[in-house]
């Protein structure tokens, strides 16, 4: 039987007028009724969770063993067809790993991190960016990761703090926070052996599934059906070269962002929206920023020998409010029941392949502390240090200084060099610089690593400001004909108005009252920051009257 969540408080809000128009028409249609979601409890729960739970054998000596009532079955590929057809075709890229099956000296090493990370203070609530308001996310966070390597979320880049690699010397504030990050990169090895592992036993699965349709269904003779056979045989063994690489692709988490939650500590939780499973940690969403169809992989650790039992916690109906669970459900799609599927410390789940992009997961509380780490393959081809210096390379090229008197020109005026070279201008500076100290002082917590580098994207955005005025000094001269300074200008003028608006907006936020409730160390820099009057500076940090200037030279 699925639950259906207890009526008792409305979903409409003051607020409603701003989610997006789906979630609008999907609250509307439901009502003050609940969609219907499985827990444990229900028996269709424990057909799908043994098929979800991937075994760690591929054969089973006795294939008629129905793996909906057997347990000691570790088979997941034999009598499919026995489970409803919409749980192989919706569910059946979720992988569980119970905390049992992974090896004991891993799980000592990473609750241990868990807990040295919170012992410095390294988590931290983020301050947010969603439709132009700033929230503070309930939940405490910081990424760790490839050195250089950044995860832009809710319109926050966070930047890695850096796991120990090969020829990177990095320098941690503690000995402790070393062996944490350690830990860390241990189990996302770990995970990145069993995310490939899945994702085999899910397509041989899914090949032996289609072979056995095959035999059931097909009607032709001995030798069509042999020739058909052989052909799929042949098409699962011989596949393209670069499926493997593709596999690997798709399993290379290259970051992880750990997440920490004291339930009892916060004042207010989201209750969750359509289904009414209870309080939410996290509300329903897709991880945003990955490579395409790749595996995420959380590894769960909820703390034991809290105070919960005291709590006198209204009891919802469905799944236990105690435990965490991380709830699944189908995106946008009233027909499919969703999931409540309890987390125990230990455990793991992966969502596979495509998982993430067709469905939404959210987070629900349970009563106990919970720290998490979520493996991610972050499409890094615009976030990484590697890409932002070169960017930086690539603009400068077109600066050139005169060898006698150290006097600043530009190579080429051409609108498109132009174009490029204010466009990098805008992304090292709101996209990097802006980004991370607006976090504040968080990264001297565990390691110096990023200010080094980030010193080094200032001087080259300061020569980019000396480029700008150049362009301005340039169209300002009277050497072009008007259909060449317009032509500029038109180019121009749109970047620096987007820079003008993003300042106004970043130093807003920097001043918010959000931003000022922060700890000390956690507050919000607003940086570049300097007074029109400024030697150092070619330009004023207000651009309104530079830009003022233009749209007057183009009437």
């Amino acid at each position: 039987m699925s639950h259906q969540g207890p009526q008792t408080f409305s979903r409409v809000t003051a607020s409603q007028e701003r989610v997006p128009h789906y979630k609008q028409k999907l609250l509307e249609e439901l009502g003050e009724s609940w969609l219907p979601y499985l827990t444990p409890r229900d028996a269709e729960f424990h057909q799908l969770s043994w098929f979800l739970l991937l075994p760690t054998k591929l054969e089973c000596k006795s294939p008629e063993v129905n793996i909906g009532t057997d347990p000691i079955c570790q088979c997941s590929i034999y009598n499919v067809a026995s489970l409803p057809n919409v749980w192989k075709t919706r569910y059946s890229k979720l992988f569980l790993r119970k905390a049992d099956k992974i090896p004991q000296e891993l799980h000592h090493i990473v609750q241990e991190a868990f807990l040295t990370l919170q012992k410095h203070d390294c988590f931290f609530q983020d301050l947010v960016r969603i439709k132009e308001k700033d929230f503070l996310t309930p939940v405490s966070r910081i990424l760790i990761g490839n050195p250089g390597c950044t995860y832009k979320y809710l319109n926050t880049r966070l930047f890695t703090v850096p796991w120990p690699m090969e020829d990177y010397e990095i320098k941690y504030c503690h000995p402790e926070l070393f062996a944490a990050c350690k830990a860390l990169i241990k189990l996302n090895d770990y995970l990145n052996v069993e995310a490939v592992q899945a994702l085999q036993e899910q397509n041989l699965s899914e090949t032996k599934e289609t072979e056995n349709t095959a035999v059931t269904d097909r009607e032709q003779d001995f030798s069509t059906f042999i020739k058909g056979s052989l052909l799929e045989v042949q098409s699962s063994l011989y596949t393209p070269r670069n499926d493997c690489t593709s596999l690997k692709y798709r399993t290379s988490y290259n970051l992880t962002l750990l997440n920490y939650m004291d339930p009892l500590q916060m004042p207010y939780l989201k209750q969750e929206p359509y289904f009414g499973m209870g309080n939410m940690a996290v509300s329903w969403h897709h991880d945003e920023n990955l490579i395409e169809r790749s595996t995420v992989a959380v590894y769960n650790y909820s703390c034991e020998g809290s105070a919960c039992d005291k709590v006198n916690e209204q009891y919802v109906e469905g799944r236990d409010p105690a435990d965490w669970h991380v709830g699944l459900k189908v995106a946008w799609d009233i027909k499919t029941p969703g999931l409540a599927i309890p987390l125990h410390p230990g455990d793991c789940y992966f969502m596979l392949d495509d998982l993430n992009m067709t469905h939404q997961h959210c987070v629900l509380a349970g009563f106990e502390p919970r720290f998490s780490s979520t493996h991610r393959v972050a499409e890094c081809s615009t976030g990484t240090l590697e890409y932002i210096f070169g960017q930086c390379e690539f603009a400068l090229q077109n600066l050139q200084v005169d060898s006698d008197s150290a006097a600043l020109s530009l190579k080429s005026l051409e609108v498109q060099v132009v174009k490029e070279v204010e466009g990098i201008h805008n992304e090292v500076e709101f996209e990097w610089l802006r980004q991370f100290w607006f976090q504040g002082k968080r990264y001297r917590k565990c390691t110096d690593w990023w200010f080094e580098p980030m010193a080094k994207l200032e001087e080259f955005w300061k020569k980019m400001e000396f480029m700008t005025s150049l362009v301005l000094c340039e169209v300002g001269k009277g050497e072009r004909t008007m259909e060449q300074r317009n032509e500029i200008i038109s180019c121009f003028l749109p970047l620096l108005t987007e820079r003008q608006e993003l300042r106004k907006e970043w130093t807003a936020r920097c001043q918010c009252q959000l931003a000022m409730s922060l700890p000390e160390e956690q507050k919000p820099k607003c940086h570049p920051l300097w007074k029109d009057d400024d030697p150092s500076m070619p330009l004023p940090y207000d651009l309104e009257e530079v830009i003022a200037n233009l749209q007057t030279l183009l009437e």
